[in-house]
């Protein structure tokens, strides 16, 4: 269920550090589900720097890798997307994703200079290959050495928008150089340590009543109603006991038919509204408060 989102400027290592983080984790009995974007790139179709200068093909994959890493959250494995997750918006649909599987998340921010990643990436000397779509093998697809042109090198800084540890979905943010050590513990403990992040409530779906609930409340509420008239119509003034319990309803003499019901259909109405409870035997107690609370007002 964890995610580990790993963001920085071209060649600032975000695949070295996605494989030292799935060898830990791995010491640490946990699966991995490692998703590049150096894979999915060419099993897309296109070529690196084609792809980067196209905002279209961006999209795809982008969408594609989405998709895999929110089909891949569960109980048991951690996912890991080494990928470039320049884009806030985009990591914030990933938070949001997270949050909706009750999962624990961090980000890794691959920190470097910009010249310092240019002199990385032109001591990649890779000659891009054409894709055979047409294969069933996918296995050996990977561009990460494969180097940027200068112009889509420079286009990628520019629109890199840093992740920032004060914003909830980069938090926690863990950020590691070139020379640094890479904090792995500190990363595990993140992940298994803390509490998931709680869902929002506008996306979680209301408790499912049973099929037959609603009808026997109604039916309910209305035997109850006509027991109060009953009594009313043979002269009985004061409390109403309610059949089975001992509860009573304790309303005026002069109460009315058509002021009952008007009181049942509400209460009715504010039960399906609220889903109150899925236990048809507090109905009558609920009820018969309310009547007594709402007719001696």
């Amino acid at each position: 269920m964890p995610l580990i989102i790993i963001s920085g400027f071209p060649s600032s290592g975000k695949t070295t550090r996605a494989k030292q983080l799935q060898e830990f984790l791995a010491t640490k009995g946990k699966q991995v589900k490692l998703i590049s974007e150096n894979a999915a790139i060419p099993k897309a179709g296109f070529k690196k720097n084609v792809y980067y200068a196209d905002s279209q093909k961006e999209k795809i994959v982008r969408s594609d890798l989405k998709s895999e890493a929110i089909r891949l959250l569960n109980k048991d494995d951690v996912v890991i997307l080494d990928a470039g997750n320049y884009i806030k918006g985009y990591r914030y649909e990933l938070f949001c994703a997270t949050k909706a599987a009750r999962g624990t998340q961090c980000t890794l921010f691959c920190g470097i200079q910009k010249d310092k990643a240019w002199e990385f990436n032109c001591q990649r000397t890779e000659e891009e290959k054409e894709t055979n779509l047409t294969s069933d093998d996918d296995s050996n697809l990977n561009n990460s050495n494969v180097p940027y042109t200068r112009e889509i090198f420079d286009a990628l800084c520019m629109r890199f928008e840093e992740p920032h540890g004060n914003c909830r979905w980069d938090k926690p943010l863990f950020v590691v150089f070139p020379e640094d050590n890479l904090d792995c513990e500190g990363i595990y403990s993140a992940l298994f340590d803390s509490a998931p992040l709680p869902p929002n409530m506008s996306t979680q779906n209301a408790p499912i009543s049973a099929t037959n609930y609603l009808f026997e409340m109604d039916q309910l509420t209305q035997q109850i109603v006509a027991d109060v008239m009953s009594s009313r119509k043979i002269g009985i003034t004061g409390p109403v006991p309610v059949k089975g319990s001992n509860i009573k309803v304790d309303l005026p003499d002069n109460i009315n038919a058509i002021q009952l019901n008007r009181l049942r259909r509400q209460f009715l109405n504010y039960s399906k509204m609220h889903s109150t409870s899925s236990t048809l035997d507090k109905v009558p107690q609920l009820f018969v408060q309310f009547l007594n609370s709402n007719c001696n007002v």
